[in-house]
């Protein structure tokens, strides 16, 4: 299975919602995305069956070693291009906005180099 952008943000939004809360149920996908709970519903079951998600017998979503690899390069993408926004002078909102945008386009090459980027910049701070 290729996992495509949207695919990447409810992994992104699995991994994100439970280290806030600790736990993840469909509804709380549903509402960080801003997405139908039937969509998530259909998307947990794809993933369930690709292996990249797995629900216990309370409903609870967690993400396996496969589904976990995804979201946190996908978090660390937003993470780092986001703060890079932000350090240029773009303001949160618009910074935030436009990292979930850049995360999936970007190539790797290209953000590894802004990775580094930042790198020299937070060692200058």
């Amino acid at each position: 299975m290729i996992i495509k952008e949207s695919g990447e943000d409810y992994l992104e939004a699995i991994l994100v919602i439970k280290n806030k809360a600790g736990f993840v149920r469909s509804i709380d996908v549903a509402n960080e995305l801003e997405v139908s709970k039937p969509s998530v519903s259909v998307a947990m079951k794809h993933f369930r069956e690709e292996g990249y998600v797995v629900v216990d017998k309370d409903g609870y979503l967690d993400l396996t070693d496969k589904g976990l690899a995804i979201a946190k390069r996908v978090y660390e993408r937003h993470e780092i291009i986001s703060e890079v926004l932000m350090r240029l002078g773009v303001s949160q909102e618009v910074a935030l906005e436009d990292s979930c945008k850049i995360e999936h386009a970007i190539s790797e090459e290209s953000f590894e180099k802004i990775k580094e980027f930042l790198v020299r910049l937070k060692k200058e701070d």
